[in-house]
């Protein structure tokens, strides 16, 4: 059976600990992964394990709207990563770690997961930041009403009906063989159609005809077809 050890050496991968503060050292480890994942090119796989969520009471601790911005601005980067990524989560996930979920592009998750959002100052205030902005995007502003503004954690099969997991596996070592056998064909441009999902709810259709139109020009291009004027 494929252990979480083997992905070692296999692809790159990244643990994020939700009980874990944002700090400087969390914004550099993420940015390292990010280097070694570009240098394994677009038809690579990155894998991130997250579990760990901090308690609803707790404080946000030393962090300044500065560390706030480069934190961001570091899950963008994931977010916008060439390679596919591959979020294996486990157990209770909330904090830094389900900010990073909403960046992966297939989430996989064991039956004892629990979402929860980023926490602020006290009990039943959700961090503002850009999770909440993903989470509209992506799920939709009804069916996360409750979740973001009463601090209602979101249980396995919930998060699967709204599309935050894409698969439950029987354990960690099963959810890494899945990982594992996600591998993107060949130039599949997972990246560019990932921007191009990520735009469409922001653009009107003028906008992104444009560069639909360039992405096709490029499968076109790439199977022997030219485009024509």
């Amino acid at each position: 059976m494929t252990t979480t050890d083997d992905i070692t050496g296999v692809c790159p991968q990244l643990r994020i600990d939700g009980t874990q503060p944002l700090s400087r050292e969390l914004i550099a480890r993420v940015q390292a992964f990010a280097d070694q994942v570009e240098e394994g090119g677009p038809d690579s796989i990155a894998v991130l394990h997250l579990t760990g969520s901090t308690p609803a009471s707790a404080p946000v601790g030393d962090v300044d709207i500065a560390l706030v911005n480069k934190w961001e601005r570091t899950l963008r980067r994931i977010e916008r990563l060439s390679a596919t990524t591959v979020a294996v989560v486990h157990g209770d996930c909330g904090g830094t770690a389900l900010e990073m979920l909403l960046t992966t592009d297939c989430r996989l998750g064991t039956p004892d997961v629990l979402l929860r959002l980023p926490s602020g100052s006290g009990p039943g205030t959700a961090w503002p930041g850009m999770a909440l902005y993903r989470l509209a995007n992506q799920v939709g502003v009804a069916r996360i009403r409750r979740a973001t503004l009463f601090d209602t954690p979101v249980q396995t099969t919930t998060a699967l009906e709204l599309g935050l997991l894409d698969e439950i596996a029987d354990g960690r070592e099963a959810a890494v063989a899945i990982a594992l056998a996600i591998t993107p064909r060949q130039g599949a441009d997972v990246a560019v159609r990932r921007q191009l999902l990520l735009e469409a709810t922001t653009t009107t259709f003028e906008e992104a005809l444009g560069r639909h139109l360039a992405a096709c020009d490029r499968v076109l291009r790439r199977s022997g077809h030219a485009s024509e004027s």
